[in-house]
Order: structure tokens, then C-alpha cells, then sequence
């Protein structure tokens, strides 16, 4: 039987780094790790309510988070970051994100910094492309024509391979089933090779269906 394991999780310490880097004891480590988990919430929740694009996608590839004893320093990886900083009344909108996340985590002793970082080529992440693909089905689109699309997304943005995953009630059908295709090559027992990953949920009016993308960014 195939052992299923996450490619971040297996590649720590070679060619992958943690996404929150911060030291805690025992005792107040699950505290931290649920702080964590609010700011993230937090912020991918006031992008969705404030910024909606057409498509309906946030555009947030991942938020790296940083704590030291008197700061907190939340990076966040944009594909479009236009959105939240350009336009009328918008340089507020980084401050009002920073208050709502202070409210939420109500931290005296801590100052909150937030910085917004600019990502070169936006569908080669795979939570940007989960997104799109997510929009697309809740849009009632033919899930293989999404990920046709969503292919030919990373290929433009220069990715080596891709593998993607859909599982639940595709097309609104009875019997929930698995499908998936795969572009280009994905050494997933190679740990050399940088491998991004994503599992991402999308919630249709026929049900939940999961995405898992694997894309094969090089080989170091």
C-alpha cells in the first residue's frame, strides 16, 4: 500500500522552511499554535468579506508568521496585492486588518506588524490555483475543463509538472469519486526536489469537495 505523506512536511530542513518561526515551552506551545491559526483565519476572512475579485479569488498564496518576545510580524504572499494596497481608502485597509487582528488575539504586550508581499508569478503557487479552480466549480463549470484551465495556468507561469486531485461529489453526481491528472513530472519521493502542495476545501450547493495540488517547482 502506498504511504501517503505531506511533501512540506517530509522536505523541513532541506529545501523547505516553517511558515512560523517562533520559540515557545511546552506548556505555552498550543496557545501559540492556536494564535497562529487565528491570524490566519483572521486575514484570509477580512480579505474574503473586503477584497472579492470577479472570479471570486482571494489571491493569498500563504501567510508567514514571526513572533518575537515584543512583536508580532505577519508577512503576507500576494499574487495580486493591488487589490489591498492601491485605490481610494485602501492604505487604510492594511491598518484596519491590523486592528481586527489585535481585537482577535488581544495582545497588549505585543505589537502587530503586517507587510504584504508581491509573488511573481501568481498561478504558480498551488492555494492560488486551488482558489481558481474552487471558483470554477462553484460556478457550475465541467471540473475537467477547470482543470484544463488550471493547467495551462501553471504551464504560462513556468512550472516543471503539476498533479491535481478532486474528490467528493463531482458534477453533483450520486457517488462520490476521486479523479485527478497529472502534467509534466512530479518526483514526489525525490526530496531534492522542491515540491509545492496544497489541500484546499470547496463548498458547492451539492457538497464538499476536496482539491490536492502537487506542483514541481525545480530541483536543487
Amino acid at each position: 500500500m502506498g504511504q501517503k505523506i505531506n511533501p512540506l512536511g517530509l522536505r523541513l530542513g532541506t529545501n523547505q522552511s516553517h511558515h512560523s518561526l517562533w520559540f515557545a515551552q511546552p506548556k505555552n506551545y498550543s496557545e501559540s499554535l492556536q494564535e497562529d491559526q487565528k491570524i490566519r483565519d483572521c486575514i484570509k476572512n477580512y480579505v474574503q468579506k473586503n477584497i472579492r475579485m470577479s472570479s471570486g479569488v482571494e489571491r493569498i498564496a500563504r501567510i508567514k508568521i514571526q513572533k518575537r518576545i515584543d512583536l508580532i510580524q505577519v508577512i503576507i504572499y500576494m499574487g495580486f496585492p493591488k487589490l489591498l494596497i492601491e485605490g481610494e481608502g485602501k492604505p487604510r485597509r492594511i491598518e484596519e486588518l491590523q486592528m481586527n487582528v489585535q481585537k482577535k488575539l488581544n495582545c497588549v504586550n505585543q505589537k502587530l506588524n503586517i507587510f504584504i508581499t508581491r509573488i511573481a508569478n501568481p498561478y504558480g503557487h498551488p492555494n492560488i490555483l486551488a482558489e481558481f479552480i474552487a471558483g470554477q466549480l462553484k460556478n457550475r463549470v465541467s471540473f475537467r475543463k477547470a482543470l484544463k484551465k488550471a493547467i495551462e495556468l501553471s504551464e504560462q507561469a513556468g512550472t516543471k509538472g503539476i498533479q491535481v486531485q478532486i474528490a467528493g461529489r463531482i458534477d453533483g453526481k450520486e457517488i462520490s469519486r476521486v479523479e485527478w491528472i497529472r502534467e509534466g513530472k512530479v518526483p514526489l519521493q525525490t526530496i531534492q526536489a522542491k515540491i509545492d502542495y496544497c489541500s484546499y476545501t470547496a463548498r458547492t450547493i451539492y457538497g464538499v469537495l476536496g482539491i490536492k495540488i502537487w506542483i514541481f517547482v525545480n530541483e536543487e
